[in-house]
């Protein structure tokens, strides 16, 4: 009986996996034949935070860029020969300074060892962490309208020890030095540990003035006299030497073209996202499986109750 159902779960297993596959079609994205000159384009939207891979949406789109997946494709990129400049498509209110000097040094290391152009097209926004990441680039394509800029960093923090004592909570903590319980939202900051933070964060924004003059080669006072966290539309960003051209993603695609010597739009190397069926289908696949399995133990657990048991006979 158990090697009847291992059994049937070996080919449900078979059967679905196939379904997912025909359903799927080819999830190589690589072409079988030899393809010519293309540009790899890297998509950066949402947030931009650490991590290994990126969650996809229902709906196609994806809750934040991580800088794991990101690095992962520029690498990808800099390995293929028939890759000759990246494009990076970016809608992205900022994030994290660590991810984004993660993939910055990925960036830089591709136009080191690859020798090839990095153009940046921006959408709706391209702000923060956004921005330090376009600064790499050759050539920033934005909107007339997309907000981008905001070169800063900044430090979140509250204080609710006000509104625990008004409920009546108390807290208290055993800690191995003065500093331990630095940002703690049970009590007021002292000066001396504001003055470590703002050290720490004087630091990180440093490092962005000397990304962004570097990549846009201007001098690093004038890139220091914009970056009070301000953000900038596109046509101003333009005006302030902080974006070179105004046009739109396709814009961009054909300035990646020229660049290495192709008319027009060029090839297009692109991971793809997975269609909203495929989500459903595949999220819900591991649960289908073992949901027959379990269906068909407690059927043959079932039978061996209520089968009748054989006696001995003479």
């Amino acid at each position: 009986m158990l090697k009847k159902i291992f059994i049937s779960a070996v080919l449900l297993i078979a059967v679905l996996s196939f379904v997912v596959s025909l359903l799927g079609g080819n999830n190589n994205n690589e072409p079988k034949v030899a393809v010519g000159d293309r540009v790899a384009v890297i998509n950066i939207s949402g947030p931009i935070v650490d991590g290994a891979s990126v969650e996809q949406t229902l709906f196609g789109g994806t809750q934040a860029a991580t800088s794991g997946q990101l690095m992962k494709e520029i690498r990808e990129a800099a390995a293929d020969s028939s890759v000759k400049a990246l494009v990076l498509h970016i809608n992205s209110p900022g994030g994290s300074v660590t991810a984004a000097e993660e993939v910055g040094r990925e960036l830089e290391r591709f136009k080191e060892t690859t020798k090839k152009p990095i153009v940046t097209s921006m959408g709706d926004q391209a702000a923060s962490a956004a921005y330090w990441l376009a600064s790499y680039s050759d050539v920033i394509y934005a909107n007339s309208s997309t907000l981008t800029g905001s070169i800063g960093v900044y430090m979140p923090y509250m204080n609710v020890e006000d509104l625990y004592k008004k409920i009546g909570v108390y807290t208290g903590k055993i800690k191995s030095g003065p500093h331990k319980d630095i940002l703690s939202p049970d009590r007021e900051m002292t000066a001396e540990e504001c003055e470590i933070l703002q050290g720490i964060v004087n630091q990180l924004y440093d490092e962005f003035i000397a990304v962004v003059a570097n990549g846009r080669k201007m001098d690093t006072a004038a890139v220091r006299a914009l970056a009070d966290g301000r953000v900038y539309t596109g046509k101003q960003a333009q005006q302030l030497g902080l974006v070179d051209e105004i046009g739109n993603y396709y814009d961009a695609l054909e300035a990646a073209g020229k660049l290495i010597g192709v008319n027009g739009i060029p090839e297009i190397k692109e991971k793809q996202t997975a269609k909203p069926w495929q989500i459903l289908f595949e999220a819900r696949l591991s649960e289908l499986i073992l949901s027959q399995l379990e269906n068909a133990l407690n059927g043959a657990v079932a039978d061996m109750k209520t089968a009748p048991v054989p006696k001995a006979e003479r």
